[in-house]
């Protein structure tokens, strides 16, 4: 047996406080780790961990992005046993969309409103982490992975609940090193130097 963790957050972003007059829910983001010390967390949401654009299936981390810089925002950590058949194929189906995968952004709006849309290879952060859960048979889920909330994992019973509080309280976060956080016009120049190599990839 190997464990996948389950990590719920609420940012306080724009689009997580917009989430969050949409539904009151408690957490407004989900992510998925393959690790117990959360080195990588995968979902669709900021590329570059702090800007809004661009965005899609992408890795987060600890120690950057919105997570560097708000450490009081609430947070819940929950482990779920799958076989080791399951957490390998979880593993594939999760790098499979991060390679092909793009943002779901109407699908999200539209989930908060209790409205199914399907677009095939897109997705929003509890829909990536939905499909990757159920696909790899790793856990059958209430509804349909289009209409699945962040919060709805809390109350899950096959999920174990590790840790729930401030982000700053998290083991996991405590044991990294946070390091300098960059300045807006260096944020603002990754983001520029991304958007011109992927252009260049398409042009040529």
């Amino acid at each position: 047996m190997k464990t996948l963790y389950i990590f719920l957050t609420r940012s306080g972003t724009l689009v997580s406080n917009l989430v969050y007059a949409l539904t009151g829910a408690e957490y407004t983001h989900i992510s998925l780790a393959f690790d117990e010390d959360l080195t990588t967390l995968y979902s669709s949401t900021r590329k570059n961990g702090y800007t809004m654009f661009p965005a899609g299936p992408s890795r987060e981390y600890l120690n950057r992005g919105v997570f560097r810089l708000r450490e009081n925002i609430p947070c819940a950590l929950y482990a779920l046993e799958v076989t080791d058949e399951a957490y390998a194929r979880a593993k594939r189906r999760a790098d499979h969309m991060m390679n092909h995968g793009e943002l779901n952004s109407v699908g999200l709006l539209l989930c908060a409103l209790h409205i199914r849309w399907n677009r095939r290879r897109h997705y929003f952060c509890s829909q990536f982490v939905s499909e990757v859960l159920q696909k790899s048979g790793s856990l059958d889920l209430p509804r349909h992975s289009t209409l699945m909330r962040p919060n709805d994992y809390a109350a899950m019973p096959q999920l174990r609940c590790l840790y729930s509080g401030r982000l700053a309280g998290l083991p996991q976060r405590q044991s990294m090193e946070m390091g300098e956080v960059e300045s807006v016009v260096e944020l603002y120049l990754d983001v520029m130097l991304g958007a011109v190599k992927t252009s260049a990839r398409r042009f040529f």
